[in-house]
């Protein structure tokens, strides 16, 4: 069932806890993760990226695929548009039936990321929809998870200030699309930016972080864990398996082991995250 970004956090502010977030490239994603919230009975958020729009070519067809996957689970998910650099795409959040989007404006300079950053923020406080923004450094053009980069805590709050954005995704040591979970994460800096900034904070690049830093960093202070590279590790691993040991053309007999490699992937990681 669907469930509106603003709830959840309302919850995890509650609770402490945290979320994790999965990306979500076909409907394959969209139902392997559907099926591990529910199997491991925790809330879930199911991403779509600019990125994978673009693999598309339109958001129409997948938002659909992924909302109608959400409604017809019994698990609660909130839907969310991820690193979305486009404004006018990011204005179509609640259009394509999200509640959540980030907006990425990580290349842009920092005054210019701030004036479009706040744009989607005060449309969203208008239309309900939460928004997430990123920060590494002020005026780095390479985003929060670029190698090297951290977020300093107080930029962050002046960010968060200067923006009004709901949550904040920061640069602590992960990296996008790392294939081996080698990051070292900084949890004195989570720690710190969690108590100058007041809104929930995001780590971007999780599929490179073990699951030991990776529930120490929600304890410290992360509150929304977003996951990519992973699925997608098991997902290619298990469709190469099935296309080396069998024959056939029929794409249901691979993408299915695929699917249930995804969905594991999924559940281990909502437990990791959640504590359990």
């Amino acid at each position: 069932m669907l469930m509106s970004a603003s709830d959840l956090f309302d919850e995890l502010r509650e609770s402490g806890g945290a979320v994790a977030a999965f990306n979500a490239i076909t409907i394959e994603h969209a139902e392997a993760i559907a099926t591990a919230a529910e199997q491991a009975d925790q809330p879930v958020i199911m991403q779509l990226s600019q990125n994978a729009i673009g693999f598309h070519g339109r958001p129409e067809g997948i938002a659909a695929a992924m909302a109608a996957v959400a409604n017809s689970s019994t698990a609660r998910i909130v839907l969310h548009l991820d690193h979305i650099t486009d404004v006018d795409l990011a204005l179509r959040t609640r259009e394509l039936g999200f509640s959540s989007v980030m907006f990425d404006g990580a290349t842009q300079e920092y005054a210019a990321n701030v004036a479009a950053t706040r744009r989607v923020a005060t449309w969203g406080a208008e239309q309900g929809v939460w928004v997430e923004a990123e920060l590494g450094e002020i005026g780095g053009k390479d985003g929060a998870h670029a190698p090297g980069v951290r977020t300093d805590p107080q930029e962050a709050a002046e960010f968060v200030a200067s923006t009004g954005v709901d949550s904040l995704a920061v640069a602590v040591g992960s990296s996008h699309a790392m294939t081996t979970r080698s990051a070292t994460l900084d949890i004195e800096l989570i720690r710190a930016i969690a108590e100058r900034v007041d809104v929930p904070l995001v780590l971007h690049g999780s599929s490179g972080v073990p699951d030991d830093t990776l529930a120490e960093a929600a304890r410290a202070g992360m509150r929304k864990i977003n996951i990519g590279t992973a699925l997608n590790i098991a997902f290619t691993g298990a469709v190469r398996s099935w296309l080396d040991e069998n024959d056939g053309v029929d794409p249901r007999r691979y993408l299915a082991p695929g699917r249930e490699a995804m969905a594991q992937t999924c559940r281990h990681y909502l437990e990791v995250v959640s504590g359990r």
